[in-house]
């Protein structure tokens, strides 16, 4: 894992592969920390947020970026083994997860897909515009969350002190 992270990279990333249509937001979230934090993550944690674009399969519920944020903690701080809710990875993942929400929800209100692009055309510059950057600040926050939890370095921080 590297141990020294940009957020702002983490941002830039996440964003240029969904606006370049690489990627879905969840996807594109995925992809973006997996380059940044651990190449070594199997490819596949970016597929398994596949499922979770355009509020979960088009239905337009839970934004999908929020999704992909809450699977990145999940492979990060969440159990792979059966235990009980009691099982410190499974509170601790869902902290973090409460946290990444919650954050979201007092940035916009709602994590309904349906209401945060309400009155937008789906293929227009507009809807575009929000979900790159819903994609970004979700990257954003979660990446500032496995940084901290982790304790890892945001060089971001060493650069701004520098100046």
């Amino acid at each position: 894992m590297n141990r020294d992270i940009s957020l702002k990279q983490v941002r830039k990333d996440a964003e240029d592969l969904f606006k370049a249509g690489k990627f879905y937001c969840s996807e594109a979230i995925l992809a973006a920390i997996r380059k940044n934090f651990d190449p070594s993550m199997p490819k596949e944690v970016i597929a398994m947020a596949s499922g979770f674009p355009v509020g979960i399969g088009r239905s337009k519920c839970t934004c999908g970026a929020v999704s992909g944020g809450v699977l990145a903690l999940g492979f990060f701080f969440g159990r792979t083994e059966g235990s009980s809710p009691l099982d410190p990875k499974s509170v601790k993942t869902i902290e973090l997860a409460y946290e990444l929400q919650d954050d979201f929800k007092k940035n916009h209100k709602v994590l309904c897909c349906s209401i945060l692009t309400r009155g937008m055309d789906m293929a227009a510059k507009e809807h575009l515009n929000q979900c790159v950057a819903f994609t970004g600040e979700v990257a954003e926050n979660t990446a500032r969350i496995i940084i901290r939890e982790k304790k890892l370095n945001n060089i971001d921080i060493s650069e701004e002190s520098d100046r």
